[in-house]
C-alpha cells in the first residue's frame, strides 16, 4: 500500500489548484516542466502550499472533492493552519 497526497499549488497568477498523487515531488515536478495538469499549463511555475498524506487513494479522493469544493477563502484559512 503506497501513501497518496492532496495538495494545492499556488500558480504564477495566484491561483490556485488542488490535486491528488501518489509521487508529490514528481507531481510538482511535472506540472513546473508544462506537462501537468491542462490548468497549471501556462500559469507556471506553481509552489506547494499545501498536502495532506492518506493511506489510501479511496480516502485522498473524498478529501480532494471537499477541497475542490471550498471557496479560495477557505482555502486560504486551510493553507494559513497549515504553515
Amino acid at each position: 500500500m503506497s501513501d497518496w497526497f492532496i495538495y494545492i499549488v499556488e500558480c504564477r497568477d495566484s491561483t490556485y489548484y488542488t490535486g491528488m498523487s501518489n509521487d508529490l515531488s514528481k507531481r510538482i515536478a511535472t506540472h513546473n516542466s508544462g506537462k501537468g495538469a491542462a490548468y497549471t499549463r501556462g500559469r507556471g511555475p506553481v509552489q506547494l502550499i499545501y498536502s495532506e498524506k492518506f493511506n489510501s487513494k479511496s480516502e485522498a479522493l473524498k478529501r480532494e472533492i471537499v477541497i475542490k469544493k471550498l471557496t479560495r477563502q477557505a482555502k486560504k484559512q486551510l493553507v494559513a493552519q497549515y504553515g
